[in-house]
């Protein structure tokens, strides 16, 4: 499957659940999408300031998953569900990037910040 196909099977996901943005303002959402990102990245730090392995998967109250690895599949959730609101084909927006980034100086000339 690809990163387009998941994303559109999130926003069908979405859809039946009640999340349906299709009448609200397209930057209203990206904006609240990445506040929720934003969330979920948190819970990442903080699986990993609790000492919870970076492969740690673990089942809060025997049923949900949690972890560092479930956090980011959280956020990699939002972030497909945001490219299909707004109808942006994530595989085509990494090949783009991904080809850009090959012509790049090693580190991008250790600028890190």
């Amino acid at each position: 499957m690809t990163m387009n196909e998941r994303a559109l099977e999130i926003l069908e996901w979405g859809k039946n659940n009640g999340w349906n943005e299709e009448n609200r303002d397209k930057i209203e959402i990206a904006k609240e999408k990445l506040l929720l990102m934003h969330t979920e990245i948190s819970e990442a730090v903080e699986e990993l300031r609790n000492n919870n392995g970076l492969y740690q998967i673990y089942h809060k109250d025997g049923t949900k998953p949690e972890g560092f690895p479930i956090e980011l599949a959280d956020l990699l959730i939002r972030i497909l569900h945001l490219f299909a609101i707004l109808g942006i084909d994530p595989d085509m927006c990494v090949e783009v990037k991904q080809r850009y980034n090959e012509t790049r100086t090693f580190k991008h000339g250790n600028k890190l910040f």
